[in-house]
């Protein structure tokens, strides 16, 4: 009966993920898994403030005040590609010098999950993790990287302004 239960449950849980990579794709996972990094992020560094003594309702808020910020950046280049794929698909004779689909709102929620990795990596080295250097200076790296892809297209397009 338990091996049942247990077996159920699996087939359900299976079934709901695939049904919503089905509706959402990568890129619904990818924003769920932002989500659940900021909230993450958000406890675990109330826990290492706590750790050092150094918690207050204050920074609390101004943590949830950064992390709605965030979301509205990300909310802004939804909108942009959003509005720019509309008008490229629907008004003849406005064209870019590039071939455009999604980007901004992937690119900006990527940057932003590659920083929530490296603040929660931070936040666990101060509560007296052992931590590999190159793994704060990998996370680094990605985001530059990140960085240097969108300034690359701003430059390439622009003539390098």
């Amino acid at each position: 009966m338990e091996n049942n239960l247990i077996l159920n449950i699996r087939r359900t849980v299976t079934g709901v993920i695939a049904c919503l990579t089905a509706l959402w794709g990568w890129f619904g996972w990818l924003v769920v898994a932002w989500i659940g990094l900021m909230f993450a992020d958000w406890l675990l560094g109330s826990a290492a403030a706590a750790h050092a003594g150094k918690w207050s309702s204050a920074k609390l808020r101004e943590g949830a005040w950064h992390k709605g910020g965030m979301v509205i950046i990300v909310c802004v280049a939804l909108m942009a590609d959003w509005l720019i794929g509309s008008l490229l698909g629907h008004i003849p004779g406005v064209t870019l010098p590039f071939t455009y689909s999604v980007l901004m709102g992937p690119m900006v929620i990527v940057w932003y999950v590659i920083g929530e990795l490296g603040s929660l990596a931070e936040h666990a080295v101060s509560m007296g993790a052992p931590h590999p250097k190159w793994l704060t200076q990998i996370l680094d790296i990605s985001r530059e990287a990140v960085d240097a892809a969108g300034e690359a297209i701003v430059h390439e397009r622009t003539g390098g302004e």
